[in-house]
C-alpha cells in the first residue's frame, strides 16, 4: 500500500478500505507522507466525497491518532455541547451552570476565536484570574466538586486534525462536508462524553451558509456519533442575525449573567432548546421534568450562583459575576437607523468584524484582544425602527471604530414591509431522523 495508490483510487472516484484510511492518517500525523502528498488527496476527497463509512472510518482514525480523555472517575452523566460557531454564541457559558444545577456534569473543553467568531476561552479570560488551563487532574476536581468546568483544549486531542485542519485552510479544501465531520467529531468523541447535542448553525455568521447544507452536516456527525455508542443529537439553529444581544468579550459574559437572571431575549431560547435537547438525550428526563428543572435553575437564582461558583473555582473573580457593573467597558458610542421601517436583514458576519475592528477579536493566532469593546444591539430582524433610533451601542477604546460604524450600518437593512417571524430552530435530528421546527 502506498499513498499515492490511495490517491489515484479517491481520484476515480472509490472507496477506500478502513486499512488505507488508517495509513494515510497515520502516515501524515507521524510525518511519513508529506504536505503536498496529503493535499492532493484531501483535493481528491473535497471532489469526490466519501461515504458514511469512509467518514466515519476517518474519523475514527483521527481520534485514535492522541489522547482519549476518560471521564468515568466522575461516576455520572457527563454531557457536551458543540457549536459550529457564530457571532454572539456565548451558549456554553450560561449551560454549564445550568446543567450542573440539573445533576449532570459538564466537562468542556473549548477553543479561542478567530477571525470574526469569538471565542469561549476568550470570554471565559475576560474575568480577572480565570484559569482556562488547568491541570488534568484540577479540571477533573472542579467538575467533580461543582458540576461544571471550561477549559482550552489539551494539546493532544486529536492531533491528526490539528494537523490536516492546518493544510486544508491553506489549500481551499476546508468546505468539505466528510473533512468538516471528521474535524469536528473526532475531537468531541476525544474528549469522553457520554451525550453530545451539536448546534449546527446557517447564514451569514455561520460556516453552513444555508438550513438545507447544515442539515446534512448534521445527519451525517449524528451518523458518527451513534455508531460510536454516544447519544447523541443536532440543532439546526439560525445566525442569520447575532444570537445575543451583546458581541465581545466582557458584554458577552453581561449578556449570559442578563439570561441567569431570566432575561427572556433570542440567546435565552436558544440556550433552553439545547437544554431541554440534552437533558432528554441523557434519559435521565422527559421533555416535561427537562422544562421544570431548567425553569427552576433560573428562577431559584441557583444557575447564577452555580456560574459564579465555576468562576471562584477556576481562580477567577466571582464578585464580578455578581456585581457585572465591575468589568471595564470602552467609551460609548451609538449607531443609529437613517430611517424608518423595519429591520428585515442583518449581515451577521459583518457585526462580528466590527468587533475585530474594535480590537475585539484577532485575526491571527498571535493578536491581543481588548476585552472591554463590543456591541449591544437594540434591534432583532422584524424590529420597528424610526430615523434616529438607536440601532446598536458601540463600545470602544478609538480603534476602528470609523470601520466598524459603517459595517454595522451596511449589515443592517431596514425597509418598508415587516419581515415573516425568525425562527430560531430549523430542525432536530437523532438517530431516529429529523423532527422540523
Amino acid at each position: 500500500m502506498t499513498v499515492l495508490d490511495i490517491i489515484e483510487k479517491k481520484k476515480n472516484k472509490q472507496e477506500l478500505t478502513k486499512e488505507e484510511i488508517g495509513y494515510f492518517i497515520k502516515g501524515f500525523t507521524d510525518g511519513t507522507i508529506p504536505d503536498y502528498q496529503m493535499s492532493a488527496l484531501l483535493m481528491a476527497i473535497l471532489l469526490n466525497g466519501m461515504t458514511d463509512r469512509e467518514t466515519f472510518e476517518m474519523t475514527d482514525a483521527m481520534l485514535h491518532s492522541g489522547d482519549i480523555v476518560d471521564m468515568s472517575a466522575l461516576g455520572g452523566t457527563v454531557v457536551d455541547k458543540h457549536s459550529t460557531g457564530g457571532i454572539g454564541d456565548s451558549t456554553t457559558l450560561a449551560l454549564a451552570p445550568i446543567l450542573a444545577c440539573c445533576d449532570v456534569f459538564v466537562a468542556k473543553m473549548s477553543g479561542r476565536g478567530l477571525g470574526f467568531t469569538g471565542g469561549t476561552i476568550d470570554k471565559l479570560e475576560s474575568i480577572p484570574g480565570f484559569d482556562t488551563a488547568l491541570s488534568e487532574q484540577e479540571f477533573f476536581d472542579v467538575v467533580k466538586r461543582v458540576g461544571c468546568a471550561v477549559i482550552g483544549q489539551t494539546a493532544n486531542l486529536a492531533p491528526a486534525d490539528k494537523k490536516i485542519y492546518a493544510l486544508r485552510d491553506v489549500t481551499g479544501t476546508v468546505n468539505s462536508i466528510p473533512l468538516i465531520c471528521a474535524s469536528i467529531m473526532s475531537k468531541k468523541l476525544a474528549s469522553g462524553s457520554d451525550t453530545i447535542l451539536l448546534d449546527v448553525k446557517y447564514g451569514s455568521g455561520a460556516f453552513m451558509p444555508d438550513p438545507e447544507s447544515a442539515l446534512e452536516l448534521a445527519t451525517k456527525m449524528v451518523n458518527i456519533g451513534t455508531l460510536a455508542g454516544k447519544k447523541i443529537g443536532a440543532l439546526i439553529t439560525d445566525m442569520q442575525q447575532p444570537l445575543s444581544d451583546h458581541v465581545g468579550n466582557s458584554l458577552e459574559i453581561i449578556g449570559i449573567i442578563d439570561v441567569l437572571h431570566g432575561k427572556k431575549n433570542r440567546l435565552y431560547y436558544e440556550i433552553r432548546e439545547v437544554a431541554l435537547r440534552l437533558l432528554t438525550l441523557t434519559g435521565k428526563y422527559t421533555l416535561q421534568s427537562a422544562e421544570r428543572a431548567f425553569d427552576e435553575a433560573i428562577d431559584s437564582g441557583r444557575a447564577l450562583d452555580k456560574f459564579a461558583e465555576m468562576v471562584q473555582a477556576q481562580h477567577g473573580d466571582a464578585s464580578y459575576i455578581l456585581h457585572p457593573e465591575k468589568f471595564r467597558l470602552g467609551t460609548r458610542d451609538a449607531v443609529v437607523a437613517q430611517r424608518d421601517g423595519y429591520v428585515t436583514q442583518m449581515v451577521a458576519a459583518d457585526i462580528g468584524r466590527a468587533v475585530t475592528h474594535l480590537g475585539g477579536g484577532r485575526m491571527t493566532k498571535s493578536d491581543s484582544i481588548d476585552f472591554s469593546v463590543g456591541v449591544i444591539m437594540h434591534v432583532a430582524i422584524g424590529s420597528k425602527v424610526n430615523k434616529g433610533d438607536v440601532l446598536c451601542e458601540v463600545y470602544h477604546n478609538g480603534k476602528g471604530l470609523s470601520e466598524a460604524k459603517k459595517l454595522i450600518c451596511d449589515a443592517i437593512t431596514i425597509d418598508n414591509d415587516k419581515p415573516a417571524q425568525h425562527k430560531i430552530a430549523y430542525a432536530y435530528v437523532s438517530k431516529d431522523g429529523v423532527e422540523m421546527y
